[in-house]
């Protein structure tokens, strides 16, 4: 436990009835409830804890029982147990999670003696209200059971600073005086994080230029819905930001604001508020995954979202959907053996010369009667790159150290298991990285590309159901339905639209057929692997010739030809940049198939692409998604730790870990995209956190407590809301 947690645990115990406490994000909420619970004896009566999440119990529970041996632990009161067992543990003095409902029909039928109960932990006050099932418990208790402690906590101080006077009628609906703050400014706080840092090395990543004209069309396109909504003249100008709208909460903004008129509000009002959250999801993901998985999502989108979003019909969503298809691959044509790329303006040019030229040539395929051809880019996430240059980094410092005799001097170095911790976002983050190390990002960005065009395939197979037409849209405009555009130059994007989708089909659909002949041959081959085994069995022991009949050939040597012969034209295979296994034919009849044309043209880094990544050597990493809320770093103790997805409370949570271990040798690696909505969210984040703690300072200032919560709570009980109390400025 840090210096500051006793501090806080010090005001906490100087007032008798308990206390609001906000802290930053990240502090150690978990380990200050866990202390807590230790100063707890049976003899008081029992304490309850309320409105706690299952990360949350799991964490208290975990550092309560490693931080000192305790008789009792505590434990979880639910549905499933009888009243009378109930009734058991309110008296015995225990500690207990227990949910709002259980507690609350336990009071009203009087199962529950409320002098029993020493006092309540109440965790998440952010999301108390005045009529929430807290309050109403906490003044039931305190109408009977006068010595009652309240103690609430909250971490999301932007949270409190939310409506009129957040802070103030929290505390009032708890019947509670002394409000505690915590900034991460704070002295005692700084003074605690900054004594012993550890070494940090920022690296700022560029992002490539197709990821930069994405996220530039993004925000044009978010901006154009926020210009939309202010011209509703219903929600706050100020709050409609592009920095704002980067926040989970600011959804939670506009949805306040708008649910007194919600019923009113007219269609496209509403979809934009939904618009706005896809955008974010959008610029999050960039930054997020890979190019192959974000135009995945980007199908799904057009294909949900099509006919009743706003933002698709904006001008620079255009840009969106083109440069994440040029991430991942190119549409054209080969021209005398060249690939020549497709563009708008030339697109019907080409088509004529092709099919002026279709007499000459006659080709089978999908869309083979255009010549068309995707080549792949398959543009890998330039973090990848980046984080297997740290690892292998790090793996040749340590051989050197071995090497040269260098020996740490630190205490903590007998217990250094050497792992290396790299903190993503979300799982599906972690098991993509996890396949990079294994088995090279190239192989890793194949197999991505390989799914998605098989869920082309999949999704063709789907049974259609009879399509309606679509009504005219009413309006006309960038944002109200429809974009302007001439009739020829509209077949001539639909026309591309469907060669390209024909192209796609035709290589899934040769991905697919190639899959099920490896599958058959594989089977084919371990059955002849066991009648072959079975004949050398029933062979044993016999030592006659075997005599060869003319016209009959050996199976062995049949099966040995045959598997050279695979051999022989798999190596033939590799030394090309293109291959069969991943994409279509467009065959010429009577032609032997060295003057075959490419449906699919491989992306190819050479032959030797993968095999620097089985050269290389890494330490042992242990990926952690950050989305689960698990304090890792106190289990594993990594003296490595590799931010991966910038976060704030994970940020915190290994500035307290280095201070609860001053002696112990801490590397951090932050990895950024220069110039991306990735470093302003995590700066943002700190300055909207900083904000909100100066506005509760402010708030805390010229705050009015009643004086006498005893004679309110009485008013409360015998006549149902405060007629008059006295008021002071605190």
């Amino acid at each position: 436990m840090v210096q500051f947690h006793e501090n806080i645990i010090t005001d906490l115990l100087d007032d008798p009835q308990g206390g609001l406490v906000i802290l930053s994000a990240g502090l150690g909420l978990h380990k200050l409830i866990a202390a807590l619970l230790h100063l707890h004896h049976p003899s008081q009566g029992s304490l309850l804890i309320l409105s706690a999440s299952p990360s949350q119990k799991t964490s208290i529970i975990q550092n309560y029982e490693n931080t000192l041996s305790s008789s009792q632990t505590p434990s979880e009161i639910t549905s499933d147990l009888p009243a009378h067992h109930r009734l058991s543990l309110y008296s015995s003095g225990g500690i207990f999670f227990i949910t709002t409902r259980i507690l609350i029909v336990d009071l009203l039928t009087r199962r529950l003696p409320t002098t029993a109960v020493a006092g309540i932990i109440l965790l998440n006050a952010h999301s108390l209200s005045d009529t929430s099932t807290e309050a109403f418990i906490v003044r039931i208790l305190r109408s009977s059971n006068r010595g009652l402690f309240v103690r609430a906590f909250s971490d999301r101080p932007h949270a409190m600073v939310s409506g009129f006077a957040k802070a103030e009628r929290t505390l009032k609906c708890l019947f509670l005086r002394k409000l505690h703050l915590w900034p991460r400014f704070q002295v005692y706080v700084s003074q605690d994080l900054e004594r012993n840092p550890p070494a940090v090395v920022d690296i700022r990543v560029p992002m490539s230029p197709y990821m930069i004209g994405i996220q530039k069309a993004v925000i044009e396109v978010m901006d154009a819905c926020l210009k939309e909504m202010r011209k509703t003249n219903k929600v706050d100008v100020e709050d409609l930001t592009v920095e704002n709208g980067l926040f989970k909460s600011f959804d939670e903004i506009v949805r306040r604001q708008l649910d007194p008129i919600w019923h009113t509000l007219g269609k496209k009002t509403k979809q934009l508020v939904s618009d706005l959250k896809t955008l974010r999801k959008l610029l999050d993901y960039l930054v997020r995954y890979d190019a192959v998985t974000y135009l995945k999502y980007l199908d799904s989108l057009r294909a949900s979202e099509s006919f009743r979003s706003v933002w698709i019909f904006a001008e620079s969503s255009y840009k969106i959907f083109d440069l994440a298809k040029k991430r991942v691959f190119r549409f054209g044509r080969l021209d005398g053996g060249k690939y020549v790329g497709q563009s708008k303006t030339t697109a019907t040019k080409k088509r004529k010369l092709e099919d002026s030229n279709s007499e000459k040539e006659v080709v089978v395929g999908a869309s083979a009667d255009n010549g068309a051809v995707l080549q792949e880019v398959l543009e890998e996430p330039p973090k990848w790159k980046v984080l297997l240059d740290i690892l292998q980094e790090i793996q040749e410092e340590r051989q050197r150290k071995s090497l040269s005799g260098e020996e740490l001097i630190t205490e903590d170095c007998a217990y250094d298991n050497g792992i290396v911790l790299v903190a993503c976002k979300d799982e599906h983050s972690c098991m993509q990285l996890e396949d990079c190390i294994n088995k090279g990002s190239h192989k890793v960005m194949q197999e991505e590309w390989k799914k998605y065009l098989l869920s082309k395939v999949e999704l063709r197979a789907l049974p259609k159901c009879n399509k309606k037409k679509a009504k005219k849209p009413k309006g006309f405009g960038i944002l109200d339905g429809v974009i302007p555009s001439a009739s020829g130059q509209k077949a001539e994007i639909s026309s591309i639209s469907r060669l390209e989708h024909e192209a796609l089909l035709a290589a899934a659909s040769e991905i697919n057929k190639q899959t099920e002949k490896n599958n058959a041959a594989e089977d084919e081959l371990q059955t002849c692997e066991g009648s072959e085994g079975h004949k050398r069995a029933r062979r044993k022991g016999k030592n006659k010739k075997t005599v060869v009949k003319p016209g009959k050939s050996d199976k062995k040597s049949a099966r040995k030809s045959k598997s050279e012969a695979c051999s022989s034209e798999d190596d033939d295979q590799k030394n090309q940049c293109t291959s069969t296994a991943a994409g279509g034919l467009i065959e010429q009849p009577n032609e032997v198939t060295s003057s075959k044309k490419w449906l699919l043209q491989k992306h190819c880094q050479g032959f030797d692409a993968e095999q620097p990544i089985k050269n290389k050597q890494f330490p042992p990493v242990h990926f952690h998604p950050l989305d689960t809320d698990q304090h890792i770093l106190d289990i594993l103790q990594p003296s490595v730790i590799v931010v991966y997805h910038p976060d704030m409370v994970f940020v915190r949570q290994i500035e307290i870990y280095k201070a609860e271990n001053p002696s112990k040798v801490i590397k951090v690696y932050f990895l950024f995209y220069d110039e991306s909505t990735e470093v302003q969210k995590f700066e943002a984040s700190i300055r909207r956190e900083n904000g909100a703690f100066e506005s509760l300072i402010r708030q805390k200032s010229m705050m009015m407590i009643p004086v006498d919560h005893a004679a309110e709570l009485i008013k409360f009980c015998t006549v149902g809301s405060p007629l008059s109390t006295i008021r002071i400025y605190l």
